[in-house]
């Protein structure tokens, strides 16, 4: 009998295992494409955050551009405006240059609050704030009731110093972007002697 028994449990396992290795066998395989198909992912999602990186780079770069232009094209006219309000000369024209450059700095402003890194935004909201106390200045001028400091002089000084934080700003702008000043690139020469 124990001949028989042992009969029975060899081909007990026998068939145990036979209906058992298709299931693991399947299991091994199905974990052997898991990683297959991981390990061919992650170049593929490497290079779609790299891709990523890049359009983001592309459109804070486009953003920061048409904010310097704008800040910048708007100090100008600010600075010409008042130019033809010191000689009397303003005109409808002058004044139309003037609000156009103001509105599209606005709109690059709104832009660059949704774009523009926390550092590149202080620097652009603080030179806001200087160009319009510098437009409220120009046209108090020319409706002929300045505030005390608010002369000609004293506006077109306060501007010129508006283009050392328009310098500044674009400083930020060129940190965020990751591109290096040249003149820190290179270390001072030795003085010949």
């Amino acid at each position: 009998m124990d001949n028989a028994w042992q009969a029975l449990a060899g081909t007990s396992i026998a068939v145990a295992g036979t209906l058992i290795a298709p299931v693991l066998s399947q299991r091994l395989v199905a974990r052997a494409e898991s990683h297959r198909l991981e390990r061919q992912e992650r170049p593929a999602a490497a290079q779609w955050t790299r891709e990523q990186r890049a359009a983001e780079s592309d459109k804070r770069r486009a953003c920061y551009v048409t904010s310097n232009s704008g800040y910048r094209r708007y100090r100008i006219e600010l600075m010409k405006y008042l130019w033809l309000v010191h000689k009397g000369e303003a005109t409808d024209e002058a004044r139309t240059a003037l609000e156009d450059a103001r509105h599209a700095m606005h709109a690059s402003f709104a832009e660059a609050q949704m774009i523009a890194s926390d550092a590149v935004l202080a620097e652009l909201d603080s030179m806001s704030q200087t160009l319009a106390h510098m437009y409220d200045r120009v046209m108090r001028l020319e409706e002929g009731g300045p505030d005390p400091g608010g002369s000609f002089e004293e506006i077109r000084a306060g501007l010129l110093r508006a283009n050392e934080q328009w310098v500044v700003m674009r400083g930020a702008m060129r940190s965020d972007l990751g591109v290096a000043d040249a003149g820190a690139a290179a270390p001072p020469a030795a003085p010949a002697g």
